[in-house]
């Protein structure tokens, strides 16, 4: 599927779209219909609605300073949202953008804050067809620049297109209803997600629930060494992500570019740490712009439920890939 998956660049209410392969440069073209894909966008989002609860304390004095604390916070995790391409944390995306609306956004972005972010969600498809993830990650606006190259098959120009280059933060979970802004794009209410708390929380669950796992969170950093301990099956005892690398390196479609990406995601979390080794994974053997040499995993990494589940999903992309390299098991 990750060959020839189409991403769709949607803002809520817009009036427009881009389609584009994934991971590369790309310019925002135009579709005939973006009403109908965005009449689709609204409705797969109708069902992730969550309600919140009011205080029942009488005290008017307690009661607004509550409510003022409840402002604050959900200021400081509304995100105003893009569908582009699935991100994992620690990925770096350069693109072109031409559309009005979206360049209000990141021009809003860049004004308001001091580290100017925006939402990133991929798309995944399902028997409906294509839907946005829930789950997906704070993209910081690290350049936005003129364009100085525009690709001969792009309908931008040179005079309204602006470079972007976006770095992937923390991961993010949609609560609630996504909305419209009055700027025209769209934003919602995010819990962040942190993995060492997330570990934490599902371990104290699982000891405490009966019919849970208590032994996942163990087997997830016990799997979570294969990564990077010497492999007796693969040549001179190397371990799977030197492997990887080493294949990689010969698969490379620009010069440096394993070594550019490798510089990007910094090093690999250590064994203690499975949920964020396996993010690491996935952004390695699925980068931006692709190899074409892995299955897409990122869409299951951000939505797996536990850190086992991550670790499991990595190790499997990965094998894939090296034998796919090595030719193996060759996937297409």
């Amino acid at each position: 599927m990750s060959r020839f998956l189409t991403f769709i660049a949607l803002a809520y209410g817009i009036g427009a779209a881009s389609a584009l392969a994934p991971s590369f440069r790309y310019s925002t073209p135009k579709l005939n219909s973006p009403h109908k894909l965005l009449s689709t966008f609204y409705n797969d989002f109708e069902e992730f609605n969550t309600s919140s609860t009011l205080s029942t304390d009488t005290d008017p004095l307690l009661n607004a300073l509550r409510n003022r604390q409840q402002e604050i916070e959900s200021s400081a995790t509304i995100l105003p949202l893009m569908i582009l391409d699935c991100m994992l944390p620690r990925q770096v995306l350069d693109i072109q953008l031409s559309h009005p609306t979206l360049k209000d956004l990141i021009n809003h972005r860049m004004l308001e804050k001091e580290r100017p972010t925006i939402g990133m969600l991929g798309m995944i498809r399902t028997a409906r067809g294509y839907v946005p993830l829930t789950n997906g990650v704070e993209v910081e606006i690290v350049e936005c620049l003129p364009v100085q190259d525009i690709p001969n098959d792009s309908t931008a120009s040179s005079e309204d297109a602006w470079d972007v280059t976006l770095k992937a933060k923390r991961r993010f979970n949609i609560l609630g209803e996504v909305v419209k802004t009055e700027g025209g794009w769209t934003e919602a209410r995010v819990d962040f997600l942190d993995s060492k708390t997330e570990e934490e929380m599902q371990q104290k669950q699982s000891e405490k629930k009966e019919g849970q796992d208590p032994l996942s969170l163990a087997r997830a950093m016990s799997k979570s060494r294969q990564f990077t301990q010497p492999n007796g099956n693969i040549p001179n005892n190397l371990s799977i992500i030197e492997r990887w690398i080493e294949l990689a390196r010969e698969n490379e479609r620009h010069p440096n570019q394993i070594d550019k990406l490798l510089n990007q995601l910094g090093e690999i979390p250590p064994e203690d740490q499975p949920t964020e080794r396996a993010l690491w994974v996935g952004a390695l053997i699925n980068p931006l712009p692709a190899l074409g040499v892995a299955m897409e995993i990122r869409p299951s990494l951000l939505m797996a439920k536990s850190a086992e589940e991550r670790v499991d999903v990595a190790l499997g992309g990965i094998w894939g890939s090296i034998k796919h390299m090595d030719g193996s098991a060759k996937m297409w």
